[in-house]
């Protein structure tokens, strides 16, 4: 395996990871408190509509010529990185509550029981679960589907973001509770600066650009873009605290 496909199988494993965390909280909590059967409806009814999206989108992807492929999944890739690089770096720098699957167990929980009580059929029940899976669900196939297409790795996608769903639902299952102790904002801050790894490199490709040393120029680039997002984690702290010390 190449360091490329080392790191594409990486980045999706990570981002799949978080999500399917991020999911199986909110199915946990809806399904604990109302009905299990309509919690897993919901999910399944998710998972289908997954598929349908990645059987039409992959095989779309795939048949566009390869130097504007990459642009548009370069673009899109640094857009969706920065996303959760910016986000991970409010949190590292104190600027942005940490995410909490606690707490947001809890808030799941309370909401299902303020819910109109249900009697064969739980529509509250399929319809949260059935939207927390396909939201987070649409992020591991946008990933999935361009990291994959992109590289014409779609298989080693799918196993990636697959071995990530069947860890976390099988720890899940174990532990029977939200996954409070994984590394979730590590994680995402790792995806960020691995997506935006990914999308400058390909993005910069698609418009013509030729990286000296083609794919090893990926590894110094992902220590940069590492470097500056810890530069400015420390540059928000420092801040934080010099208006803190103002103010008091």
């Amino acid at each position: 395996m190449s360091g490329a496909q080392a790191g594409l199988a990486v980045s999706v494993f990570l981002a799949s990871a978080v999500e399917v965390v991020e999911a199986f909280t909110i199915v946990l909590a809806v399904g604990s408190s109302r009905q299990w059967s309509s919690a897993l409806a919901g999910v399944g009814a998710a998972l289908a509509a997954l598929a349908a999206v990645v059987a039409i989108a992959g095989p779309a992807l795939v048949g566009i010529p390869i130097g504007v492929l990459r642009l548009i999944v370069g673009g899109l890739l640094l857009i969706f990185g920065l996303q959760w690089l910016r986000k991970a770096i409010l949190r590292a720098a104190g600027a942005k509550a940490l995410h909490d699957e606690l707490a947001i167990f809890a808030e799941e929980r309370e909401a299902a029981a303020l819910a109109p009580a249900a009697r064969d059929f739980d529509s509250y029940g399929f319809a949260i679960s059935f939207k927390a899976v396909l939201l987070e669900g649409l992020e591991v196939a946008f990933i999935v589907v361009t990291f994959g297409a992109n590289r014409g790795e779609v298989p080693l996608a799918a196993a990636a973001a697959a071995l990530a769903v069947a860890l976390v639902v099988l720890v899940g299952l174990a532990a029977r509770a939200p996954l409070a102790r994984v590394p979730e904002n590590a994680m995402k801050f790792a995806v960020g600066v691995l997506l935006t790894t990914f999308g400058v490199f390909w993005s910069s490709e698609g418009a013509g650009t030729s990286w000296p040393g083609g794919e090893a120029v990926l590894a110094p680039l992902l220590l940069l873009i590492l470097a500056a997002s810890l530069a400015m984690v420390r540059d928000l702290r420092q801040r934080r605290t010099e208006t803190a010390t103002v103010s008091a």
